[in-house]
């Protein structure tokens, strides 16, 4: 049985215990209730209508849950388990409805030792017990070996157009690189062709994929209500940002940055540079963000387009709001241990995975 727990607001961006909300996050009566716990390394969370849900699980294995029983979904690509990488992300397709398609990025073997972030799109059998017709639509060229830095959300616009973040592998330099997938975030056709307005098709030497490049770990992306995308992305010491992805946009990493090398050493050239994007918001002291979600007041009206990141480092979700964004309040309770994910569902909950505890969550009224 799920026991609700009854939230009354939530934390000021400076608190350190569950207090009184913010006076500019709009005041919430709210529930938080476990949907399913005793997970190994949940990494992503894609709800379905009935209050069901995908979960991936990073040692490979996707699951599909539902009223509180968990089932393995069969079917899934082979994954390589390898530090940060893993089975990652899960996307349901924006008329899943009819199609039952959903999109995963995940870690493949690449041969000679090197391993890449891949995406592939399956169909979701009647039962939720397998995957069918699955097929990859993409994988990074070339991969390279070590464990960190694989980004991994993907997310479908409305007209269809997938976009998919991608680490800079750990190889800081690629992520200037234009003949290289390391650091940017890619947009595909639905089947995984290259639109030919993506930016760089025809330029010599340039990865005709690419929609946007200088990023270095960007593990959150949605859309926000006026269907612009938006990404957090992990700095170094300091310097986590939220960033609005544009067409070409040269985000920076590693010439620019508001944080410092795990050293104390300078990045780069600075925090600006000509032709170089600022963050939309960054962090300092670095937060750790993971899953980005842009709300769509469904539930919780006041809420209406604010953007809510998870912390891996600090255990709270951020909301944001306003233009300059400003973090206006974090929810932060005993559940919210290390968010590793955090998406609407369609009935306008909010849900979320928190890594420590091995569970997936519901915030609901």
């Amino acid at each position: 049985m799920r026991i609700p727990k009854i939230l009354t607001g939530f934390l000021p961006a400076v608190a350190v215990a569950l207090c009184c909300t913010a006076p500019a996050s709009g005041q919430q009566n709210m529930m938080i209730e476990p949907m399913i716990s005793g997970l190994e390394s949940p990494w992503a969370v894609a709800p379905l209508t009935d209050q069901s849900a995908l979960v991936t699980l990073k040692g490979g294995d996707l699951m599909f849950v539902k009223a509180g029983e968990v089932t393995r979904v069969s079917g899934v690509p082979e994954v390589v388990d390898e530090g940060q990488g893993g089975l990652l992300d899960v996307t349901l397709a924006i008329d899943f409805d009819t199609t039952r398609e959903v999109f995963l990025t995940y870690v493949k073997d690449q041969g000679g030792g090197s391993i890449g972030t891949a995406l592939a799109r399956a169909r979701l059998s009647a039962d939720a017990s397998a995957l069918e017709d699955v097929a990859e639509l993409f994988a990074m060229q070339t991969g390279t070996r070590g464990g960190r830095h694989f980004g991994s959300r993907v997310v479908q616009a409305a007209d269809g157009m997938l976009f998919v973040t991608i680490g800079e592998r750990g190889d800081q330099l690629a992520a200037q690189d234009l003949s290289r997938h390391n650091g940017k975030v890619i947009r595909l056709n639905r089947d995984g062709s290259v639109p030919q307005d993506n930016p760089f098709v025809g330029q010599s030497g340039a990865r005709p994929e690419i929609w946007s490049y200088g990023h270095r770990n960007p593990q959150g992306a949605g859309f926000d209500l006026e269907g612009n995308l938006w990404v957090s992305e992990h700095g170094a010491k300091g310097g986590d940002e939220v960033n609005r992805i544009e067409k070409s946009r040269n985000y920076g990493w590693p010439v620019i940055s508001f944080g410092v090398h795990y050293s104390g050493a300078q990045i780069g050239e600075g925090s600006a540079k000509e032709g170089m994007e600022q963050p939309g918001f960054y962090w300092d002291p670095s937060i750790a963000p993971s899953g980005l979600m842009v709300y769509s007041g469904k539930m919780f009206p006041t809420w209406q387009g604010d953007i809510f990141v998870g912390s891996l480092k600090f255990d709270y979700i951020a909301q944001l709001r306003g233009e300059p964004l400003v973090e206006v309040a974090q929810i932060k309770t005993d559940e919210t241990l290390r968010v590793r994910d955090i998406v609407e569902a369609p009935d306008g909950a909010i849900w979320f995975i928190s890594e420590i505890n091995g569970a997936v969550y519901r915030i609901f009224r």
